[in-house]
């Protein structure tokens, strides 16, 4: 385990990467993302929380070369097309487990890589895929209460050069999309965003609690895109500081791209500008998006 540590705790963020075409495009979101990666100075390892890594286990990918994994379907072919050729980091693998003890960490050599939870987003805060990258699954069979301590022991990470990011969306239920509202919420989505991003900038260590709120289950039908949230959540409270927007909005009515920080330097892109991609026709609930 390196022994070195940085004067300053590297950033964190929990990012809503919305539709994969966020990936190819430029948008205020993206732009954002952009912006936060700029402002980090030398990281040595990124280790991201996707939601779409959710199994029934707590693992870190722990290969030296992850692949490019396109978990989706119905996408333009130059979506499929996409590489991000990011080194891995068995080492920064190895130093996750151990920082997180008792808790224990399986460690993936050969089967998952980067999913585009990871991939449309770093691309675009790392566009040059030279910093090594490691993901930690969420495992699915463990309560929110989990989650949020796991984020909180990972918090030492960042004194080590380790930038931790959680992709997904506070608001996520592409039963409900409607591409005639293709930068708006409806009004349970906006509802559930609100009181969540209080409850980030006033008492993070609460945010396991957004279970109980009424517009939960419209706004998470599935726990998947939510729970990275409540990793930057437990290094917020962690750290005794709460979380900042980085930056909000709403996407085909039913999907929040929320971005929220810790510790970061970069200032916000003015929300002037295109809205979020939009996903392709057809029944968005079944694209593993």
């Amino acid at each position: 385990m390196p022994d070195q540590a940085v004067n300053r705790p590297l950033p964190a963020a929990f990012l809503g990467h919305g539709s994969p075409m966020n990936a190819l495009e430029h948008n205020r979101y993206t732009e954002a993302w952009r912006a936060f990666g700029a402002s980090i100075t030398a990281p040595r390892a990124i280790l991201v929380v996707s939601a779409h890594w959710y199994v029934n286990a707590t693992a870190v990918t722990a290969m030296a070369h992850p692949k490019t994994i396109h978990d989706f379907y119905g996408f333009p072919d130059e979506l499929f097309a996409v590489d991000y050729p990011a080194p891995g980091s068995p080492e920064l693998a190895e130093e996750v487990a151990e920082v997180v003890k008792p808790t224990w960490v399986g460690r993936d050599h050969d089967s998952w890589g980067l999913d585009h939870g990871t991939w449309s987003v770093l691309r675009h805060a790392f566009p040059d895929a030279s910093v090594p990258v490691v993901q930690l699954s969420i495992n699915a069979l463990k309560p929110f209460d989990y989650h949020l301590e796991l984020g909180a022991a990972l918090d030492p990470l960042r004194r080590r050069g380790v930038v931790i990011v959680g992709s997904g969306n506070v608001v996520h239920n592409l039963g409900r999309v409607d591409w005639h509202r293709p930068d708006d919420g409806y009004d349970w989505a906006q509802r559930f965003d609100e009181d969540a991003r209080s409850v980030l900038g006033s008492a993070p260590g609460d945010a396991a609690r957004l279970q109980e709120h009424a517009d939960f289950a419209q706004s998470a039908p599935t726990p998947d895109h939510f729970i990275p949230l409540l990793y930057l959540a437990g290094m917020c409270a962690a750290a005794g500081r709460p979380a900042d927007v980085l930056v909000e909005g709403y996407a085909m009515g039913s999907l929040s791209m929320t971005a929220y920080t810790l510790d970061d330097a970069s200032v916000s892109p003015n929300d002037d500008g295109a809205g979020a991609a939009e996903l392709p026709d057809g029944p968005a609930d079944e694209m593993n998006v």
